[in-house]
């Protein structure tokens, strides 16, 4: 707990760059962008600014939400045609975003929105300029980190060449950036990525301008040509994030915000819904409250509710310039209430033809709040470990992959076309009442985030937990295309037996698949209030504050 900001992620260096900054007088927009480029140092594989970002700022003098997308757009040749010709083809199996599409090396590669984002945030609601906020992120890479175990752990350099039948060798450039003398670093060993301080260095002088219309361009480019990809320079300059507005329900008298398509978060407003619906229908007299995660029904519907919501994610969500995401009527109240019958309280459902797994994703969130009430929301992603595995040459960052979330199924709302954003996995929430803060919404990992998001909540709201004890309690994973219930260990041991006789397909996990919440409370008070945080144990997170 403190009073005047607070800083919470998955590093702790990292957590303390954004403090740092508070405490020299930025705000909770600084501290975000400071903590971002510090973990493209530290968490290297989940985060870069080749990447995307989204976020959500609740400015206090407004007393308003904004909300970012800077996520990418796919390249001028980004056509079914093209990765059809390269002998990349819809597969009938997998009827979700990925269909078909290679996951690594140049194809997936999306136009980065990561520095545009964080220039943008910055210039609208930030004190502090680049070169502020980038400063620390710069030391630390000319100067170097320890690697923790996790992060160790974590540290999977994918096979990136060739472009047809991707993939089976390494990016030599970035083997040269990413291993010490050829392999991982070990836990324990200092890491220095200079290339990345040059990038930095180059965005304090020119600003995103490096990024989109300078060197920085031209090498990314140079990279695309030469691995065979269609992204060209017209492709960066042109590029833009926006401003939008976010998807938003009410649950128990809290309103709860996420992110609208075409990210995946606003199904944790659908699933919410559901479980208000439903749960008196599908229990009569009972409340989750009154199940409480002791008893193998209360993750039964939990479950079943996750099912129905993303059946409609993988059916409608998509880049709403390109297509129509009928949010309006998914996220009504009378839309719930309709589903409750397409479920049996005592067995599990299908979720359609069992497919190819849909488990990816690699991710950092982080969430600041400062002395004036400001707080963010913040969601910043390679998408896949080490992104497509490319790494753009003298500058220490890699490409994301996002593009692997497109489909090659030419009738998918979601299939690919130049310009076009992909189905994005990255969520970050916000809770607020009467229109005032009160909790940034996190959790990273793939297809986790908006069924994590809602179980989050539910511990919160439902069952009354603190904010550190909600990210510390058991959760599961579902995999909606091979209907798989990943339940971690504990929770498998003591329910996965009755879960199972109700029809799930259930495997026992650890942590490592169930995402990492880095979230921050705020508790209204005569005296002016003060923050909570709450950091994950799965990840090597901390919460600072001052």
């Amino acid at each position: 707990m403190a009073q005047h900001g607070m800083v919470v992620t998955s590093q702790p260096l990292a957590a303390q760059v954004g403090l740092r900054i508070l405490q020299q007088g930025g705000n909770a927009v600084d501290a975000a962008v400071a903590t971002a480029a510090a973990l493209n140092l530290m968490e290297p594989m989940m985060v870069g600014v080749g990447g995307d970002l989204f976020a959500l700022i609740y400015v206090a003098k407004d007393h308003r939400l904004y909300v970012l997308n800077a996520s990418g757009t796919a390249p001028s040749g980004a056509t079914i045609k093209h990765f059809n010709a390269l002998g990349y083809r819809w597969d009938p199996n997998n009827w979700g975003p990925g269909s078909g599409m290679p996951l690594h090396g140049i194809l997936p590669v999306t136009v980065p929105g990561a520095a545009w984002g964080w220039e943008a945030v910055l210039k609208r609601f930030g004190t502090l300029t680049f070169k502020d906020v980038l400063q620390p992120a710069i030391d630390y890479a000319e100067q170097g980190f320890p690697v923790s175990e996790r992060i160790a752990h974590d540290w999977q350099l994918p096979l990136a060449l060739p472009l047809k039948a991707c993939c089976s060798e390494f990016d030599p450039d970035s083997i040269k950036v990413w291993m010490i003398d050829g392999q991982p670093p070990k836990p324990g060993q200092i890491f220095k990525n200079p290339a990345l301080a040059r990038t930095f260095r180059l965005l304090q002088e020119h600003g995103a301008d490096a990024f989109y219309r300078g060197e920085i361009a031209r090498a990314i480019v140079a990279k695309s040509d030469a691995l065979g990809g269609t992204m060209t320079l017209s492709d960066l300059a042109d590029y833009h994030g926006e401003w939008v507005e976010p998807a938003v329900t009410r649950y128990h008298g809290f309103d709860i915000a996420e992110l609208p398509p075409p990210a995946q978060a606003w199904a944790a407003d659908e699933m919410l819904n559901i479980l208000e619906a439903c749960v008196p229908v599908w229990a009569p007299g009972q409340t989750l409250a009154s199940l409480g995660p002791t008893r193998a029904s209360y993750w039964h519907f939990l479950v079943e509710a996750k099912k129905l919501a993303y059946r409609d994610l993988y059916r409608y969500n998509a880049d709403p310039h390109f297509a129509e995401v009928p949010l309006k009527k998914l996220l009504a109240k009378s839309y719930a209430a309709s589903l409750c019958g397409q479920v049996d309280p005592e067995h599990a459902s299908n979720t359609g033809p069992r497919g190819p797994g849909d488990d990816r994703g690699d991710t950092i969130v982080l969430s600041t709040a400062d002395k004036d009430g400001n707080m963010v929301s913040w969601v910043n992603s390679n998408f896949d470990e080490f992104g497509s595995g490319l790494t753009v040459p003298g500058y220490g960052f890699i490409l994301h992959d996002r593009g692997y979330l497109f489909t090659l199924d030419p009738k998918s709302p979601n299939a690919i076309a130049p310009h076009k954003r992909p189905f994005n996995t990255l969520s970050a929430g916000f809770m607020l009442k009467n229109g005032e803060p009160k909790m940034t919404v996190t959790l990273m990992g793939g297809d986790m985030q908006a069924q994590g998001h809602a179980q989050l909540l539910v511990n919160i709201l439902d069952l009354g937990a603190n904010l550190q004890a909600a990210a510390e309690m058991a959760r599961f994973r579902h995999s909606q295309i091979p209907n798989e219930l990943s339940l971690e260990t504990p929770l498998f041991n003591s329910l996965g037996a009755q879960l199972s006789a109700m029809g799930h397909k259930v495997k026992s996990v650890n942590g490592s698949s169930m995402g990492g919440v880095q979230s921050i409370l705020f508790t209204a008070d005569p005296a002016g209030g003060f923050y909570r945080g709450g950091s994950d144990h799965r990840k090597d997170g901390q919460a600072v504050g001052w």
